[in-house]
């Protein structure tokens, strides 16, 4: 499968995947934890079917130290055993944040306040952007066809200002 468009070699392209990556970058560096976010963006790239998504953050999420059991149990974590609560109340809003237009009532109150028992108000606006951004990232990749397979952790460190 070939790219429809490649938005990094395309001016306007590369402007705004350069701003998408900035502000990535700031939720990295937040106050989340890293291995939620990987978990998080994992399971949103699973459920929006984004090939170059799922590879680059497992590729990630390994690289930084993630085990392979985890990694293969995101797609199950209800079913599961490895996940801790907080990961699991992230998980569940990713999956009712990811799966908005199917569900009529969006977030639940109770998946809501799961989340605010594992999490304080930075590390939530972390989770809630990080959510929304792995969703548009997920989008911008399907939408072009950009496939999995060919990415290599760090690859896209030159894109920081």
């Amino acid at each position: 499968m070939e790219p429809r468009i490649d938005l990094l070699t395309n001016e306007l392209g590369a402007k705004i995947s350069k701003r998408i990556y900035n502000v990535a970058l700031a939720i990295q560096q937040s106050p989340l934890p890293q291995a939620t976010q990987d978990l998080v963006m994992l399971r949103a790239s699973q459920i929006n079917g984004c090939g170059f998504c799922v590879d680059y953050h497992t590729k990630d999420a390994t690289a930084a130290g993630e085990t392979a059991v985890r990694l293969h149990l995101v797609a199950a974590w209800r079913e599961s055993t490895v996940f801790t609560e907080a990961e699991r109340a992230a998980l569940a809003l990713t999956e009712e944040g990811t799966r908005i237009a199917d569900a009529h009532h969006g977030v639940s109150d109770q998946t809501w306040a799961q989340v605010r028992e594992h999490y304080d108000d930075d590390q939530v606006v972390a989770l809630v952007s990080l959510i929304a951004m792995i969703n548009a990232n997920n989008r911008l990749n399907v939408i072009v066809r950009n496939p999995g397979g060919s990415y290599e952790p760090g690859m896209f460190a030159g894109m920081a200002d």
